[in-house]
């Protein structure tokens, strides 16, 4: 819905291409308000940026692209915060280029709730989407309002479980808001608006451009009090994410998984950096202890991963401990043949206990 009446102006600037986010704040430094800036002459505009963006600030397609965003406002769930509005995250004002205005469908006020956000490879496996989505479940429990990017894989379980507790969820998307991506998690998206919040800097129809994405991770981490990242292999968009948390002066958290996976070198990369390893939900909360006099509950329920291990194991599973493993290695663990060992693994794989991987490899889930 349309409140801001100055909101045009913001429009207007973050809209007109060429006119990059660090001219727009050089540009509101100098002059204040967005509608300060449009009314002072374009030979004064003209010290901040070149002739080719003041051409485009006042043309027609810059115009037409306001009133489609302004438009775009009249429906239910969706409003546009700007660096003005009280709306704006706190936490984001603390950052060095904070985004001008963000476009919102969903729940505004999560914005402003302590968060922790959680990121992780695309290609996750089924115990690293399983955690995503436990530790996440735990901490929405808590209180905390799950962050991340809508990517497949950790991100799409870490949103998941943030769901299903009240802190909710909040996706920053390197596309347009109205323009979610990967399709695959469009379902998804659709639950985040309702229930969540969707979130982006980007104008509205943007596409999956590759260098909106690392711009995005830097909102991600800004939103929230620390970062928690469970499985990224060493070229990963995620230590991205680690690494700004990192420069933000946020808390950076890490799962360890085996020393055989790809997957967990960024994981133990960041852990030798002095990132805090994590094994229960509780490592985390404990940390971020001094954020409960901000909202979130004082005491936490047992997180699914704490309460996994204390169960007591199938013997196979005992054998089997957490790296993948083929069948005859586990015949040669446990001493069975390998039609007692293939039947148990059925039976764990009905269960949810077990995943099957290529290669004719088992893993562990819980």
């Amino acid at each position: 819905m349309r409140s801001d009446p100055g909101l045009a102006g913001w429009l207007q600037l973050t809209l007109t291409p060429g006119l990059g986010a660090a001219t727009i704040r050089r540009l509101l430094t100098q002059f204040g308000l967005p509608e300060n800036v449009l009314s002072a002459q374009r030979s004064e505009l003209a010290r901040f940026t070149d002739a080719e963006a003041l051409q485009a600030l006042d043309s027609d397609a810059v115009a037409k692209a306001v009133e489609r965003a302004l438009a775009w406002l009249d429906q239910p769930g969706r409003s546009i915060v700007t660096l003005a509005d009280t709306d704006y995250p706190r936490l984001l004002l603390e950052i060095p280029d904070p985004p001008a205005l963000l476009y919102c469908h969903g729940h505004t006020e999560l914005l402003n709730r302590p968060s922790l956000a959680i990121v992780g490879s695309r290609n996750a496996t089924a115990q690293g989407a399983g955690n995503a989505e436990q530790f996440a479940r735990s901490f929405s429990a808590a209180g905390l309002t799950i962050v991340s990017g809508l990517a497949q894989g950790i991100d799409a379980s870490a949103h998941r479980g943030g769901l299903a507790g009240e802190g909710s969820t909040i996706a920053v998307l390197g596309t347009g808001v109205d323009n979610p991506y990967p399709p695959v998690n469009t379902a998804l998206a659709i639950e985040i608006a309702e229930r969540g919040l969707l979130l982006s800097e980007f104008a509205l129809g943007s596409k999956a451009l590759a260098y909106n994405f690392p711009r995005r991770n830097r909102v991600i981490s800004g939103l929230a009090q620390g970062c928690l990242v469970i499985e990224a292999a060493l070229a990963s968009g995620s230590l991205i994410t680690a690494r700004s948390a990192a420069e933000q002066g946020r808390e950076v958290f890490a799962v360890p998984g085996s020393i055989h996976s790809p997957l967990s070198k960024g994981c133990h990369s960041l852990i030798k950096s002095g990132a805090k390893l994590v094994e229960s939900a509780e490592d985390v909360l404990s940390e971020l202890a001094a954020f409960r006099r901000t909202g979130f509950a004082s005491t936490h329920p047992r997180s699914e991963t704490s309460r996994s291990a204390d169960a007591v194991d199938d013997p196979l599973l005992g054998h089997m401990g957490f790296d993948p493993v083929d069948v005859d290695s586990l015949c040669a663990r446990a001493g069975l043949p390998a039609e007692r060992v293939s039947a148990e693994l059925l039976r764990l794989e009905l269960a949810g206990r077990v995943a099957v991987l290529p290669g004719g490899l088992y893993q562990r889930l819980n």
